[in-house]
């Protein structure tokens, strides 16, 4: 069919089954209505296709539609919307007039279902004036049918009718207000008044007006429509607006939710005073709580929040409103609702607030047990109420001790965000810092996490500072620990196990002696003795026994935090002999730290632990072995310095790094806000033009969403992206030019027949490797002898795997011979479809261990600053760095780096740069890739390889 005739129905034809035309008009004539059926769907089928057999039209009058059979008769609806009405002179066929004569009667038929679907169809033909016109005053006369479903219908038959010929009908405003006032149904009033709406605004004004008082009673999608008739006549300069605000006041209050919504959409673009703001807001709140849709939810929220960030500190008041919605069992709906919360948030309020909270996590721990998602909601809030204690530093101290107690939570993710809260907080109040040490002392016993140790274990050697303190926090460290030195003890039990059992263990002895050497099933002697098979059960018995929780770490191998307390406890020996004068103290805690860490060293080494101490923390406790034990050592103050000062100041830095970044963040998002000059010219509201006050406008977030509104690429940039597809001295040049449009990409293909023959049947056929897909094949084609002809084709992409269109180009050349000229490749570069994204290390790690695939690249350059090739590497990806810039700064020959990017289709894609400048000047490493799925790693992987090779080597 032509592009300009309008298409309803797509439906796929079986190439393999095409009866001829002889055997269609057969079954038309001879077959049962089931045959009839089947063989007028293929017809249909193959109409819309682009065959319409047109010789099929009588027989189809003459023996379908005489049948009362009620699908064929809306088979039939659909053939005549897409059959060919028209001769080649552009007049009616003769066959129509009997057509036409069949819809009138059904049209007067008694059964007003019929009548109804008869409607309907004409909406679909109201192009074809010379159809319509002898049908108008049956149109008119169903207006006044007894049954509300054939009004409703022909309502809008008219209202089709009158938009396209307004002078077959030319009263239709006044006959619809005539029948607005007449009319009980509601879905007939509704369909009436949007007829006035789009074609007779000021009658619907005025059935409006004359009706306002019952508003509030009519049915819900005559107040939908009511909402739209409100929202079209406000473009204009009406009158009518202050009446209209208060309409909208009173639909907040309807019973539809949808209703609710679109009044306080509307409420909001009628009037931008606070009262009316804030009924909107609070009418968005309730909607969130009682909806029970959770699309429906995050929707409302969005607009909620939209409003908000217009209208800042208005809102505020409806804070603890907005809070209720926590109560949602859905977390994305809670994580919107509390970002929300978090912005509305002020020092007025902020205790409130807080105090909810507080509940809330409670709430949690009592739910834990039978709620799944309990401890993804108490992360939530712990993260929330650190972001408000930091903010509002006089909540600082009552929610601080508050979080501390889950400290010892089983959920680790929610202890490392108090531990994150607590180290800002001691950090940004010095005056909190004595009593959260204490209290941190307090619950060393109750913490099950390494990572959570390690945490708290910095956060007290950093900020205990008095000497009381760092007597008691040396005491809980060393019961958190146990007995020491950790080996001789652990040999110790082991021997007490042993020694109860020494006596069976000689029957035992004796009784295996006695007997034949066991043969194993590979012939060789068994080595086991049943003296070495009950010594490592005992063994296994002694490390399964209860032990303290410090101690129990250490043992199951994790000696990154026996290298953290080593550090601490270096650090708190450090300050107590710098605080004390009591030297024999000071020496003896000095002592009590050094057989510790020595402890640790030497269990590492033994059976007694899961796993052997790595190099990394063995190096590390030594180091803190050294300083300690060459303190008196005025050479070492340097080394000193850096345990008691450069830590923490490395701390404060990263704290001022990330308040620099959240303040560039908030400074980019928020909307840029000219200065007003004293000569700048006054601004009257009677004078402003349309849209100044930002109403909402569905046209034209329709034309935004269907790509009317986007900005046209220039001449040069279509030129680079032209694809030559033969060759100059092929019989037919072809060349494409490649257009990527969201998910879509469009080829515009130009033709040029450089033979003196004209080429007949000519087809271009194209297929594609990875995941694409072609929507639609190009038709055959006849190019005259140096002609030119352009060909678009679409193509579907579904991922970021690298994808190629290849294809040929066919034709019968004279004497009908056939010819084919084969196609370059074109090559569908993935980086129009992945974007620089953003998330934090916990996520990170998280998908890192999650993906799968991994593609391993190395790196292989001529450049020689490691940062010159990072950014290098992330132009060439479109990925963004996730690494601070602090943590890359300074001269180092020595570069790691974590990248971060997301497609178009959702796909995460995770990198990690880690390289090293030698001796020579060269950068020598690798790139790691990860992804969840191996197109888009593998295409990261090719690309960074490729753009290596493009990089020149230096003069």
């Amino acid at each position: 069919m032509s592009a300009e005739t309008p298409c309803y129905t797509i439906v796929f034809e079986d190439a393999t089954e095409s009866p001829s035309t002889q055997e269609l008009r057969t079954a038309l004539e001879k077959g049962s209505d089931e045959d009839k059926i089947d063989t007028l769907r293929r017809i249909i089928v193959s109409t819309i296709n682009g065959n319409p057999q047109p010789n099929l039209l009588m027989p189809i009058i003459q023996y379908i539609l005489p049948s009362r059979n009620k699908q064929l008769k809306k088979l039939l609806h659909f053939y005549w919307e897409v059959c060919p009405k028209y001769d080649e002179n552009g007049k009616l066929k003769q066959e129509m007039i009997l057509v036409v004569n069949a819809i009138r009667n059904d049209l007067q038929h008694p059964n007003e279902y019929i009548r109804g679907a008869t409607l309907r169809f004409l909406q679909k033909i109201s192009k074809d004036v010379e159809l319509l016109e002898p049908l108008i005053p049956i149109c008119r006369s169903c207006l006044e049918h007894r049954h509300s479903y054939v009004r409703k219908n022909a309502v809008f038959a008219v209202y089709t009718i009158y938009r396209e010929y307004e002078h077959l009908i030319p009263d239709a405003p006044e006959l619809m207000q005539t029948f607005l006032a007449a009319e009980s149904d509601a879905t007939c009033k509704r369909n009436a008044f949007v007829f006035l709406a789009q074609c007779a605004m000021p009658k619907a004004v005025e059935w409006l007006v004359s009706v306002y008082d019952q508003l509030s009673g009519l049915d819900e999608l005559l107040q939908m429509s009511v909402i739209e008739v409100v929202r079209l006549d406000c473009k204009n300069d009406t009158t009518h607006r202050p009446r209209y605000i208060r309409c909208m006041f009173d639909l907040l209050n309807s019973s539809s939710h949808a209703v609710k919504y679109e009044a306080a959409t509307t409420l909001t673009t009628l009037s931008q005073n606070p009262a009316a703001v804030k009924a909107a807001a609070s009418c968005f709140v309730n909607l969130v709580i009682k909806e029970s849709d959770n699309n429906v939810k995050l929707i409302v929220l969005d607009r909620l929040d939209t409003l908000r960030a217009k209208h800042e500190h208005v809102l505020d008041g409806l804070i603890m409103d907005v809070l209720q919605v926590l109560s949602s069992a859905d977390m994305e709906v809670r994580r919107k609702a509390m970002a929300i919360v978090l912005s509305m948030t002020s020092s007025r309020n902020v205790e409130e607030v807080v105090l909810f909270l507080k509940k809330q996590l409670q709430r949690t721990q009592e739910q834990d047990a039978s709620y799944d998602k309990a401890s993804e909601y108490r992360q939530l809030l712990i993260q929330s109420i650190h972001v408000m204690a930091v903010k509002f530093s006089e909540v600082a101290a009552s929610v601080v001790h508050a979080l501390m107690d889950f400290l010892g939570d089983s959920n680790n993710p929610s202890a490392l965000d108090v531990v994150a809260f607590v180290r800002e907080v001691v950090e940004k109040f010095p005056k909190l810092r004595q009593p959260i040490c204490e209290k941190l002392t307090q619950t060393l016993s109750d913490i099950k996490s390494g990572k959570v140790f390690r945490g708290v274990l910095w956060i007290l050697g950093e900020y205990t500072e008095e000497i009381g303190d760092i007597q008691v926090a040396l005491q809980e460290i060393r019961k958190v620990l146990g007995e020491i030195p950790i080996l001789a003890s652990e040999q110790r039990l082991l021997e007490d196990a042993g020694g109860e059992e020494e006596e069976e263990k000689e029957k035992d002895a004796a009784a295996a002696g006695t007997g034949r050497p066991k043969v194993l099933a590979d012939g060789t002697y068994a080595t086991e003795t049943a003296y070495s098979s009950t010594t490592n059960a005992r063994l296994e018995a002694v490390k399964a026994a209860s032990k303290p929780p410090l101690r129990a770490l250490i043992l199951n191998g994790d000696f990154f935090t026996g290298a953290s307390l080593a550090s601490t406890l270096t650090k708190l020996v450090l300050r107590y002999e710098g605080l004390a004068s009591d030297a024999a103290r000071a020496n003896a805690l000095r002592a009590e730290a050094m057989l510790i860490m020595t402890s640790i060293i030497r269990v590492g080494q033994s059976k007694f632990v899961t796993i052997p101490i790595d190099e990394d923390s063995n190096e590390r406790i030594l180091n803190c072995i050294q300083t300690l034990s060459e303190l008196a050592d005025r050479a070492r103050a340097p080394v000193n310095e850096i345990f008691l000062e450069d830590t923490k100041a490395a701390y404060s830095r990263m704290l001022s790094a990330q308040e620099k970044k959240a303040a560039e963040k908030k400074e980019a998002e928020s909307p840029a806000t000219a200065a007003v000059q004293v000569d700048d010219l006054l601004s009257f509201r009677q004078f402003t033009k349309k849209g100044a006050d930002d109403p909402i406008d569905y046209i034209e977030d329709l034309g935004k969403a269907t790509g009317a509104g986007e900005v046209k690429e220039d001449f040069i940039s279509n030129l680079s992206r032209i694809s030559q597809l033969t060759g100059f001295s092929d019989p037919i040049y072809a060349e494409a030019y490649v257009k990527m449009h969201g998910f879509d990409i469009s080829l515009d293909v130009l033709l040029v027949n450089q033979t003196p023959n004209t080429l007949q049947n000519l087809c271009l056929d194209f297929a594609t490797l990875g995941d694409l897909k072609i929507v639609e094949r190009p038709s055959m084609y006849t190019i005259a002898p140096h002609g030119f002809q352009s060909i678009k084709a679409t193509i579907k992409v579904s991922s970021t795997e690298t994808g190629v269109i290849f294809g040929s180009i066919l034709w019968e050349g004279p004497n009908l011979a056939e010819s084919c000229v084969i196609l370059n490749d074109i090559h569908i570069d993935i980086m129009d479809y992945i974007k620089p994204a953003y998330c934090n290390e916990t996520q990170f790690r998280s998908m890192w261990t999650e993906f799968e695939w991994e593609n391993r690249v190395n790196v292989s350059t001529t450049m020689s600053d490691p940062r010159d090739y990072l950014k290098h590497v992330m132009k060439s990806t479109n990925m963004s760095c996730l690494t601070p810039e602090g943590a890359m700064s300074g001269d180092c020959d020595f570069l790691s780096a974590n990248m971060y990017a997301r497609s178009l289709f959702g796909e995460d894609a995770l990198a990690n740069l880690s390289i090293e400048r030698t001796e020579g000047g060269t950068i020598i490493g690798h790139v790691r890739i990860r992804s969840k799925t191996q197109g888009i790693a593998l295409s990261l992987g090719d690309r960074i390889t490729m753009s290596q090779k493009d990089i020149k080597p230096p003069a």
